[in-house]
């Protein structure tokens, strides 16, 4: 299980207007380092407890001693979550996505602005701190938008996640306030549809 913290794939000010250095600072180095720090304090109580991958664990949270299963979920989450997010993002991207999920996204939702139109309110309406996901339902095979507190992860509730959005208040408080709309509004601009088209293409192919 990867335990440390993955470097970025470009710099803090490299989302610059839309997401400002301060906070993407902030918010990788010191956010998600303490979810990894967490983590690896839990683990540690359980050193004779065969750990699995980090997906595995999120996907099957029953498996993890019960003392210490509210901080996996919440620590595990948090790094596999955030790990997901830096990598869907990138500088100069945005538009909207092509290739076999953009012909996906058109198939469930009807068109693209009705797919953003969702995935937005969601974003809006999720409560306190949590995400927004656009994920596949294994059960289904079809593309499903949903909300999620805290950083509970997709994977625990069967199903892939392909990109997500976190709304947590540190991910954009510096700059936006309490405008989430506004943080929503511009995180569009940075989207990296390659990388999101890749998470599709490794489930359904």
């Amino acid at each position: 299980m990867q335990l440390t913290l993955p470097s970025l794939p470009y710099s803090y000010d490299a989302l610059e207007p839309y997401i400002d250095a301060q906070t993407m600072e902030i918010h990788h180095t010191k956010h998600h380092q303490t979810y990894i720090n967490n983590l690896i304090a839990a683990l540690e109580k359980h050193p004779e407890f065969d750990t699995p991958s980090l997906q595995d664990l999120l996907i099957d949270l029953s498996t993890v001693p019960h003392d210490i299963r509210t901080a996996v979920r919440n620590n595990g989450g948090g790094h596999f979550n955030h790990s997901l997010f830096w990598n869907i993002m990138k500088p100069n991207g945005g538009g909207k996505p092509h290739g076999k999920l953009g012909e996906e996204i058109k198939k469930t939702f009807g068109t693209f602005e009705s797919f953003q139109e969702i995935f937005n309110t969601q974003a809006k309406s999720v409560f306190g701190s949590g995400w927004a996901w656009l994920s596949i339902d294994n059960a289904t095979g079809n593309l499903i938008i949903g909300g999620l507190s805290n950083q509970d992860s997709p994977l625990s509730y069967n199903q892939t996640p392909l990109m997500g959005l976190d709304v947590w208040e540190h991910a954009y408080y510096l700059k936006y306030q309490n405008k989430r709309p506004d943080y929503i509004a511009a995180w569009w601009h940075v989207i990296n549809w390659d990388m999101v088209e890749e998470n599709y293409r490794a489930v359904i192919e």
